[in-house]
Protein backbone atom coordinates (compact mmCIF):
# COMPACT_ATOMS: atom_id res chain seq x y z
CA UNK A 1 0.00 0.00 0.00
CA UNK A 2 2.93 2.36 0.68
CA UNK A 3 4.20 1.76 -2.84
CA UNK A 4 0.75 2.51 -4.24
CA UNK A 5 0.51 5.76 -2.30
CA UNK A 6 3.95 6.74 -3.52
CA UNK A 7 2.92 6.16 -7.13
CA UNK A 8 -0.21 8.21 -6.64
CA UNK A 9 1.83 11.04 -5.13
CA UNK A 10 4.15 11.03 -8.13
CA UNK A 11 1.20 11.05 -10.49
CA UNK A 12 -0.23 14.27 -9.02
CA UNK A 13 2.57 16.30 -10.59
CA UNK A 14 1.62 15.09 -14.07
CA UNK A 15 -0.75 17.64 -15.61
CA UNK A 16 -3.12 17.13 -18.50
CA UNK A 17 -5.52 14.62 -19.92
CA UNK A 18 -2.77 12.33 -21.23
CA UNK A 19 0.68 13.28 -20.00
CA UNK A 20 3.80 11.29 -19.17
CA UNK A 21 7.23 11.47 -17.62
CA UNK A 22 10.11 9.44 -18.97
CA UNK A 23 13.19 7.95 -17.37
CA UNK A 24 16.20 9.04 -19.47
CA UNK A 25 18.09 5.81 -18.77
CA UNK A 26 15.50 3.14 -19.45
CA UNK A 27 12.91 4.88 -21.63
CA UNK A 28 10.25 3.85 -19.12
CA UNK A 29 7.23 6.17 -18.99
CA UNK A 30 4.89 6.99 -16.12
CA UNK A 31 1.62 8.22 -17.58
CA UNK A 32 -1.84 9.50 -16.81
CA UNK A 33 -4.31 8.77 -19.61
CA UNK A 34 -7.80 9.65 -18.45
CA UNK A 35 -9.78 8.30 -21.44
CA UNK A 36 -7.94 4.96 -21.22
CA UNK A 37 -8.47 4.76 -17.45
CA UNK A 38 -12.17 5.54 -17.90
CA UNK A 39 -12.56 2.64 -20.34
CA UNK A 40 -10.81 0.25 -17.96
CA UNK A 41 -12.62 1.35 -14.80
CA UNK A 42 -16.18 2.19 -15.89
CA UNK A 43 -18.14 -0.55 -14.10
CA UNK A 44 -21.22 -1.34 -16.19
CA UNK A 45 -21.06 -0.63 -19.94
CA UNK A 46 -18.13 -2.65 -21.33
CA UNK A 47 -17.17 -5.33 -18.81
CA UNK A 48 -14.73 -7.45 -20.82
CA UNK A 49 -11.68 -5.51 -19.70
CA UNK A 50 -9.21 -7.96 -21.25
CA UNK A 51 -10.78 -7.18 -24.63
CA UNK A 52 -10.72 -3.44 -23.89
CA UNK A 53 -7.00 -3.65 -23.07
CA UNK A 54 -6.32 -5.54 -26.30
CA UNK A 55 -8.27 -2.94 -28.31
CA UNK A 56 -6.14 -0.19 -26.80
CA UNK A 57 -2.98 -2.12 -27.63
CA UNK A 58 -4.21 -2.71 -31.18
CA UNK A 59 -4.84 1.03 -31.57
CA UNK A 60 -1.25 1.77 -30.52
CA UNK A 61 -2.17 3.47 -27.25
CA UNK A 62 0.06 1.19 -25.16
CA UNK A 63 3.18 1.08 -27.31
CA UNK A 64 6.48 1.18 -25.48
CA UNK A 65 7.37 0.49 -21.88
CA UNK A 66 5.04 2.44 -19.60
CA UNK A 67 2.92 2.42 -16.45
CA UNK A 68 -0.46 4.15 -16.60
CA UNK A 69 -1.86 5.20 -13.23
CA UNK A 70 -5.52 6.11 -12.84
CA UNK A 71 -8.28 6.70 -10.32
CA UNK A 72 -12.05 6.83 -10.52
CA UNK A 73 -14.59 7.88 -7.90
CA UNK A 74 -18.36 7.45 -8.13
CA UNK A 75 -20.54 9.52 -5.80
CA UNK A 76 -24.33 9.25 -5.82
CA UNK A 77 -27.45 10.51 -4.16
CA UNK A 78 -30.64 8.51 -4.49
CA UNK A 79 -34.24 8.33 -3.39
CA UNK A 80 -36.24 5.07 -3.36
CA UNK A 81 -39.80 4.29 -2.42
CA UNK A 82 -41.48 0.89 -2.27
CA UNK A 83 -45.09 -0.19 -1.92
CA UNK A 84 -43.96 -2.73 0.70
CA UNK A 85 -42.03 -1.96 3.86
CA UNK A 86 -38.35 -2.98 3.89
CA UNK A 87 -38.38 -4.60 0.43
CA UNK A 88 -36.28 -2.68 -2.08
CA UNK A 89 -35.38 -4.64 -5.20
CA UNK A 90 -32.96 -2.17 -6.81
CA UNK A 91 -29.72 -4.16 -7.04
CA UNK A 92 -27.10 -1.39 -7.27
CA UNK A 93 -26.88 -1.24 -3.49
CA UNK A 94 -27.35 -3.77 -0.71
CA UNK A 95 -29.11 -2.02 2.16
CA UNK A 96 -29.40 -4.03 5.34
CA UNK A 97 -32.41 -4.51 7.56
CA UNK A 98 -31.13 -1.68 9.76
CA UNK A 99 -31.49 1.00 7.08
CA UNK A 100 -34.48 -0.18 5.05
CA UNK A 101 -37.15 0.04 7.71
CA UNK A 102 -40.33 1.44 6.19
CA UNK A 103 -40.89 2.08 2.49
CA UNK A 104 -38.51 5.00 1.76
CA UNK A 105 -34.71 5.04 1.47
CA UNK A 106 -32.57 8.12 0.81
CA UNK A 107 -28.80 8.43 0.78
CA UNK A 108 -25.86 10.48 -0.41
CA UNK A 109 -22.67 8.44 -0.43
CA UNK A 110 -19.42 7.49 -2.08
CA UNK A 111 -20.57 4.48 -4.07
CA UNK A 112 -17.08 3.31 -5.00
CA UNK A 113 -13.46 4.34 -5.49
CA UNK A 114 -10.98 2.61 -7.79
CA UNK A 115 -7.26 2.78 -8.40
CA UNK A 116 -5.79 1.17 -11.50
CA UNK A 117 -2.25 0.32 -12.54
CA UNK A 118 -1.74 -0.75 -16.15
CA UNK A 119 1.77 -1.74 -17.11
CA UNK A 120 3.15 -2.33 -20.59
CA UNK A 121 6.43 -4.23 -20.58
CA UNK A 122 6.57 -4.71 -24.35
CA UNK A 123 4.01 -4.54 -27.15
CA UNK A 124 3.38 -8.24 -26.42
CA UNK A 125 3.21 -8.22 -22.62
CA UNK A 126 0.95 -6.11 -20.38
CA UNK A 127 -0.73 -6.24 -16.98
CA UNK A 128 -3.67 -4.53 -15.33
CA UNK A 129 -4.74 -4.32 -11.69
CA UNK A 130 -7.76 -2.61 -10.16
CA UNK A 131 -8.11 -1.94 -6.45
CA UNK A 132 -11.70 -1.28 -5.39
CA UNK A 133 -13.38 0.27 -2.37
CA UNK A 134 -17.16 -0.25 -2.55
CA UNK A 135 -19.05 -0.19 0.77
CA UNK A 136 -22.36 0.22 -1.11
CA UNK A 137 -22.14 -3.15 -2.87
CA UNK A 138 -19.88 -5.01 -0.48
CA UNK A 139 -21.24 -8.27 0.90
CA UNK A 140 -19.85 -7.48 4.33
CA UNK A 141 -22.18 -7.32 7.31
CA UNK A 142 -23.59 -4.21 8.95
CA UNK A 143 -24.18 -0.71 7.64
CA UNK A 144 -21.95 1.10 5.15
CA UNK A 145 -19.88 2.47 8.06
CA UNK A 146 -19.11 -1.03 9.36
CA UNK A 147 -15.46 -2.09 9.02
CA UNK A 148 -16.46 -5.32 7.27
CA UNK A 149 -18.00 -3.27 4.44
CA UNK A 150 -15.08 -0.86 4.16
CA UNK A 151 -12.29 -3.05 2.81
CA UNK A 152 -9.99 -2.68 -0.17
CA UNK A 153 -9.93 -5.56 -2.63
CA UNK A 154 -8.12 -6.51 -5.80
CA UNK A 155 -11.24 -6.47 -7.96
CA UNK A 156 -9.42 -7.38 -11.16
CA UNK A 157 -5.82 -8.25 -11.88
CA UNK A 158 -4.49 -10.02 -14.96
CA UNK A 159 -1.55 -10.39 -17.31
CA UNK A 160 -2.16 -10.28 -21.07
CA UNK A 161 0.13 -11.77 -23.71
CA UNK A 162 -0.39 -10.89 -27.36
CA UNK A 163 -0.27 -8.26 -30.09
CA UNK A 164 -3.25 -8.38 -32.46
CA UNK A 165 -1.38 -6.28 -35.04
CA UNK A 166 0.98 -9.22 -35.58
CA UNK A 167 -0.89 -12.36 -34.48
CA UNK A 168 -4.66 -13.04 -34.03
CA UNK A 169 -4.34 -15.09 -30.82
CA UNK A 170 -3.89 -13.64 -27.32
CA UNK A 171 -4.12 -14.97 -23.79
CA UNK A 172 -4.73 -13.74 -20.24
CA UNK A 173 -4.38 -15.15 -16.74
CA UNK A 174 -5.51 -13.73 -13.40
CA UNK A 175 -8.75 -12.41 -11.88
CA UNK A 176 -11.15 -11.13 -14.51
CA UNK A 177 -14.74 -11.01 -15.77
CA UNK A 178 -15.85 -14.23 -17.43
CA UNK A 179 -16.43 -14.05 -21.21
CA UNK A 180 -20.06 -15.16 -20.97
CA UNK A 181 -22.69 -13.31 -22.94
CA UNK A 182 -23.33 -9.59 -23.21
CA UNK A 183 -23.31 -8.33 -19.64
CA UNK A 184 -22.73 -4.64 -20.41
CA UNK A 185 -25.47 -2.03 -20.02
CA UNK A 186 -26.42 1.07 -22.01
CA UNK A 187 -27.30 2.84 -18.75
CA UNK A 188 -24.82 5.40 -17.38
CA UNK A 189 -24.64 3.86 -13.89
CA UNK A 190 -26.89 0.86 -13.28
CA UNK A 191 -25.83 -2.69 -14.12
CA UNK A 192 -28.46 -4.76 -15.89
CA UNK A 193 -30.31 -7.55 -14.11
CA UNK A 194 -28.69 -9.85 -16.70
CA UNK A 195 -25.30 -8.99 -15.18
CA UNK A 196 -26.56 -9.57 -11.65
CA UNK A 197 -27.96 -12.95 -12.75
CA UNK A 198 -25.14 -14.29 -14.96
CA UNK A 199 -22.16 -11.93 -14.90
CA UNK A 200 -19.09 -13.83 -13.68
CA UNK A 201 -15.87 -12.79 -11.95
CA UNK A 202 -13.20 -15.35 -11.06
CA UNK A 203 -9.60 -16.52 -11.18
CA UNK A 204 -8.80 -18.21 -14.45
CA UNK A 205 -6.95 -18.28 -17.75
CA UNK A 206 -8.35 -17.51 -21.17
CA UNK A 207 -7.21 -17.74 -24.78
CA UNK A 208 -8.85 -15.78 -27.59
CA UNK A 209 -8.85 -15.61 -31.36
CA UNK A 210 -9.76 -12.34 -33.08
CA UNK A 211 -9.67 -11.95 -36.87
CA UNK A 212 -12.04 -11.75 -39.87
CA UNK A 213 -14.67 -10.15 -37.59
CA UNK A 214 -14.67 -13.33 -35.49
CA UNK A 215 -13.93 -13.17 -31.77
CA UNK A 216 -13.75 -16.53 -29.96
CA UNK A 217 -12.75 -16.97 -26.32
CA UNK A 218 -12.31 -20.00 -24.08
CA UNK A 219 -11.71 -19.52 -20.37
CA UNK A 220 -10.80 -22.12 -17.74
CA UNK A 221 -11.87 -20.98 -14.27
CA UNK A 222 -11.54 -22.02 -10.65
CA UNK A 223 -14.77 -23.48 -9.33
CA UNK A 224 -16.38 -23.14 -5.92
CA UNK A 225 -19.01 -20.72 -4.70
CA UNK A 226 -17.14 -17.65 -3.51
CA UNK A 227 -16.82 -15.86 -6.86
CA UNK A 228 -19.82 -14.26 -8.49
CA UNK A 229 -21.68 -16.21 -11.15
CA UNK A 230 -19.11 -19.00 -11.58
CA UNK A 231 -20.06 -21.87 -9.25
CA UNK A 232 -19.07 -25.52 -9.58
CA UNK A 233 -18.85 -28.38 -7.11
CA UNK A 234 -15.47 -28.64 -5.34
CA UNK A 235 -15.35 -31.79 -3.20
CA UNK A 236 -18.25 -32.63 -0.91
CA UNK A 237 -18.40 -29.67 1.46
CA UNK A 238 -16.14 -26.80 0.49
CA UNK A 239 -17.27 -23.63 -1.21
CA UNK A 240 -13.73 -22.28 -1.65
CA UNK A 241 -12.49 -22.06 -5.27
CA UNK A 242 -9.60 -24.53 -5.23
CA UNK A 243 -9.86 -26.48 -8.49
CA UNK A 244 -9.84 -25.37 -12.13
CA UNK A 245 -13.06 -27.23 -12.91
CA UNK A 246 -15.27 -24.56 -14.46
CA UNK A 247 -15.12 -23.03 -17.92
CA UNK A 248 -16.95 -20.78 -20.33
CA UNK A 249 -16.78 -20.43 -24.11
CA UNK A 250 -17.92 -17.49 -26.22
CA UNK A 251 -18.14 -16.90 -29.97
CA UNK A 252 -19.35 -13.76 -31.72
CA UNK A 253 -19.28 -12.37 -35.25
CA UNK A 254 -19.57 -8.77 -36.42
CA UNK A 255 -21.25 -7.86 -39.71
CA UNK A 256 -20.12 -4.49 -41.09
CA UNK A 257 -22.82 -2.95 -43.30
CA UNK A 258 -20.92 0.29 -43.99
CA UNK A 259 -18.28 2.42 -42.32
CA UNK A 260 -19.04 2.52 -38.57
CA UNK A 261 -22.33 0.66 -39.00
CA UNK A 262 -22.30 -2.89 -37.65
CA UNK A 263 -24.25 -5.70 -36.05
CA UNK A 264 -22.59 -8.15 -33.65
CA UNK A 265 -24.24 -11.40 -32.64
CA UNK A 266 -22.96 -14.30 -30.59
CA UNK A 267 -23.52 -17.01 -28.03
CA UNK A 268 -21.83 -18.45 -24.94
CA UNK A 269 -21.77 -21.57 -22.78
CA UNK A 270 -21.05 -21.65 -19.03
CA UNK A 271 -20.30 -25.00 -17.40
CA UNK A 272 -21.25 -23.99 -13.86
CA UNK A 273 -23.66 -21.14 -13.05
CA UNK A 274 -24.50 -19.97 -9.56
CA UNK A 275 -27.90 -21.74 -9.50
CA UNK A 276 -26.97 -25.14 -8.11
CA UNK A 277 -28.17 -25.08 -4.49
CA UNK A 278 -30.70 -27.40 -2.94
CA UNK A 279 -33.45 -26.09 -0.65
CA UNK A 280 -33.08 -23.87 1.34
CA UNK A 281 -30.92 -21.58 -0.77
CA UNK A 282 -28.00 -19.96 1.02
CA UNK A 283 -25.94 -17.86 -1.35
CA UNK A 284 -22.19 -18.64 -1.53
CA UNK A 285 -22.75 -22.02 0.13
CA UNK A 286 -21.76 -25.28 -1.64
CA UNK A 287 -24.14 -26.53 -4.30
CA UNK A 288 -25.30 -30.07 -5.03
CA UNK A 289 -24.98 -30.32 -8.83
CA UNK A 290 -23.37 -28.23 -11.56
CA UNK A 291 -25.95 -26.24 -13.49
CA UNK A 292 -24.73 -25.05 -16.93
CA UNK A 293 -26.11 -21.99 -18.69
CA UNK A 294 -26.27 -20.73 -22.27
CA UNK A 295 -26.86 -17.31 -23.75
CA UNK A 296 -27.36 -15.59 -27.08
CA UNK A 297 -26.97 -11.88 -27.76
CA UNK A 298 -26.83 -9.16 -30.39
CA UNK A 299 -25.88 -5.48 -30.71
CA UNK A 300 -26.50 -2.96 -33.49
CA UNK A 301 -24.14 0.03 -33.64
CA UNK A 302 -24.76 3.03 -35.88
CA UNK A 303 -21.63 5.22 -35.91
CA UNK A 304 -21.40 4.94 -32.10
CA UNK A 305 -24.42 7.24 -31.96
CA UNK A 306 -27.25 4.71 -31.83
CA UNK A 307 -26.77 1.43 -29.96
CA UNK A 308 -29.49 -1.21 -29.68
CA UNK A 309 -28.79 -4.44 -27.85
CA UNK A 310 -30.55 -7.52 -26.54
CA UNK A 311 -29.61 -10.80 -24.87
CA UNK A 312 -31.16 -13.87 -23.29
CA UNK A 313 -29.61 -16.41 -20.91
CA UNK A 314 -30.97 -19.56 -19.26
CA UNK A 315 -29.76 -22.45 -17.14
CA UNK A 316 -29.93 -25.92 -18.67
CA UNK A 317 -31.23 -27.52 -15.46
CA UNK A 318 -33.76 -26.48 -12.86
CA UNK A 319 -32.56 -24.71 -9.73
CA UNK A 320 -33.44 -27.34 -7.13
CA UNK A 321 -33.60 -24.78 -4.34
CA UNK A 322 -36.55 -23.00 -5.95
CA UNK A 323 -38.87 -25.80 -4.78
CA UNK A 324 -40.06 -25.42 -1.20
CA UNK A 325 -41.34 -28.81 0.06
CA UNK A 326 -43.59 -27.26 2.72
CA UNK A 327 -47.22 -26.30 2.03
CA UNK A 328 -48.53 -24.00 0.73
CA UNK A 329 -45.34 -23.22 -1.25
CA UNK A 330 -44.84 -26.82 -2.37
CA UNK A 331 -47.26 -26.21 -5.25
CA UNK A 332 -44.45 -24.44 -7.16
CA UNK A 333 -42.03 -26.77 -8.94
CA UNK A 334 -38.31 -26.17 -9.27
CA UNK A 335 -37.57 -23.86 -12.19
CA UNK A 336 -34.85 -23.05 -14.70
CA UNK A 337 -33.42 -19.57 -14.12
CA UNK A 338 -33.40 -17.12 -17.04
CA UNK A 339 -32.76 -13.47 -17.75
CA UNK A 340 -33.66 -11.16 -20.64
CA UNK A 341 -32.15 -7.78 -21.41
CA UNK A 342 -32.96 -5.14 -24.06
CA UNK A 343 -31.73 -1.58 -24.26
CA UNK A 344 -30.97 1.36 -26.54
CA UNK A 345 -28.97 4.57 -26.29
CA UNK A 346 -28.61 7.70 -28.41
CA UNK A 347 -25.55 9.97 -28.44
CA UNK A 348 -26.50 13.56 -29.31
CA UNK A 349 -23.16 15.21 -30.11
CA UNK A 350 -20.34 12.73 -30.75
CA UNK A 351 -17.70 15.31 -31.76
CA UNK A 352 -17.99 17.63 -28.76
CA UNK A 353 -15.93 17.71 -25.55
CA UNK A 354 -19.14 17.16 -23.58
CA UNK A 355 -21.22 14.32 -25.05
CA UNK A 356 -24.85 13.83 -24.05
CA UNK A 357 -26.44 10.38 -24.13
CA UNK A 358 -29.99 9.23 -23.41
CA UNK A 359 -30.75 5.57 -22.74
CA UNK A 360 -33.45 3.11 -21.78
CA UNK A 361 -33.06 -0.50 -20.66
CA UNK A 362 -35.30 -3.32 -19.49
CA UNK A 363 -33.95 -6.48 -17.88
CA UNK A 364 -35.42 -9.26 -15.77
CA UNK A 365 -34.61 -12.25 -13.58
CA UNK A 366 -36.99 -15.22 -13.73
CA UNK A 367 -36.64 -17.93 -11.06
CA UNK A 368 -40.08 -19.51 -10.63
CA UNK A 369 -43.28 -20.54 -12.41
CA UNK A 370 -46.29 -18.27 -12.85
CA UNK A 371 -47.75 -17.28 -9.52
CA UNK A 372 -44.69 -18.13 -7.41
CA UNK A 373 -43.64 -15.36 -4.99
CA UNK A 374 -40.11 -15.62 -6.47
CA UNK A 375 -41.34 -15.76 -10.09
CA UNK A 376 -39.45 -12.73 -11.37
CA UNK A 377 -37.76 -9.41 -10.66
CA UNK A 378 -37.93 -6.79 -13.42
CA UNK A 379 -35.89 -3.61 -13.78
CA UNK A 380 -36.54 -0.53 -15.95
CA UNK A 381 -33.86 2.17 -16.25
CA UNK A 382 -34.22 5.56 -17.97
CA UNK A 383 -30.89 7.39 -18.04
CA UNK A 384 -29.22 10.60 -19.21
CA UNK A 385 -25.52 11.40 -18.97
CA UNK A 386 -22.90 13.98 -19.90
CA UNK A 387 -19.43 12.59 -20.67
CA UNK A 388 -16.71 15.23 -20.27
CA UNK A 389 -13.44 14.86 -22.20
CA UNK A 390 -14.09 11.12 -22.67
CA UNK A 391 -13.22 10.52 -19.03
CA UNK A 392 -15.67 11.92 -16.46
CA UNK A 393 -19.43 11.56 -16.37
CA UNK A 394 -22.41 13.26 -14.76
CA UNK A 395 -25.62 11.25 -14.82
CA UNK A 396 -29.21 10.96 -13.70
CA UNK A 397 -31.36 7.82 -13.77
CA UNK A 398 -34.94 6.98 -13.00
CA UNK A 399 -35.77 3.37 -12.23
CA UNK A 400 -38.60 1.01 -11.48
CA UNK A 401 -38.47 -2.58 -10.23
CA UNK A 402 -41.27 -5.17 -10.18
CA UNK A 403 -40.97 -8.13 -7.83
CA UNK A 404 -38.67 -8.89 -4.93
CA UNK A 405 -36.68 -12.14 -5.24
CA UNK A 406 -33.32 -12.04 -3.40
CA UNK A 407 -31.10 -15.11 -3.81
CA UNK A 408 -30.68 -15.87 -0.12
CA UNK A 409 -33.65 -18.02 1.00
CA UNK A 410 -35.40 -17.10 -2.24
CA UNK A 411 -38.06 -19.82 -1.75
CA UNK A 412 -38.10 -19.81 2.05
CA UNK A 413 -36.55 -21.82 4.88
CA UNK A 414 -37.23 -25.09 6.63
CA UNK A 415 -35.83 -24.47 10.10
CA UNK A 416 -36.98 -20.99 11.21
CA UNK A 417 -33.64 -19.56 10.01
CA UNK A 418 -34.69 -16.96 9.14
CA UNK A 419 -38.29 -17.88 8.16
CA UNK A 420 -40.77 -20.48 9.42
CA UNK A 421 -41.38 -23.47 7.13
CA UNK A 422 -43.73 -22.64 4.26
CA UNK A 423 -42.88 -18.92 4.37
CA UNK A 424 -40.71 -16.87 1.99
CA UNK A 425 -39.67 -13.22 1.96
CA UNK A 426 -39.91 -13.15 -1.86
CA UNK A 427 -42.95 -11.24 -3.06
CA UNK A 428 -44.12 -10.83 -6.66
CA UNK A 429 -46.30 -7.73 -6.22
CA UNK A 430 -43.60 -5.50 -4.73
CA UNK A 431 -42.90 -2.36 -6.75
CA UNK A 432 -40.14 0.17 -6.17
CA UNK A 433 -39.39 3.50 -7.80
CA UNK A 434 -36.38 5.71 -7.49
CA UNK A 435 -34.09 8.44 -8.76
CA UNK A 436 -30.29 8.39 -8.81
CA UNK A 437 -28.03 11.38 -9.52
CA UNK A 438 -24.29 11.11 -9.48
CA UNK A 439 -20.91 11.50 -11.08
CA UNK A 440 -17.93 9.38 -12.03
CA UNK A 441 -14.73 11.43 -11.95
CA UNK A 442 -11.77 9.70 -13.62
CA UNK A 443 -8.10 10.69 -13.92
Amino acid sequence: MKILLLLLLISTVIVGNSQSTESPKSGFKLEINSPFTYRMLEPNQNLRKVSVLMEEKEAGNLDGSKLIIGTSLIAIGDYQVSNTDSKFAYLMRHPTSSNQIGNVVTEAVVHSFQVSLTGNVTNWLSSHAEILYNPEQSFGTGLITDLARNQLQLRKGFVVIGDLRKFPVYGAIGKMDSPFGQMGSVSPFTNSTMWHAFGGLCYGAQVSFKKWNIHATLMAAQGGAQFRGMTTIVGDTTNVPSLVNNFTADLNYTVNFAENISFKFGGSYLHGSTYNHSFPVKHFEPGVENNPAVTTYGMFNYKDRIIVKTSYAKTLKVWEGTHNPTAPLNQFEAFRVSSFDAGASYLFNPTKNIQYTASFEFSDFVAGPNGAPWERQNQYILGFSALINQSSKLFVEGFRTDGYAPLNWISGSNDFDPFPPGVTHSQANVQSYGLVVGCQITF
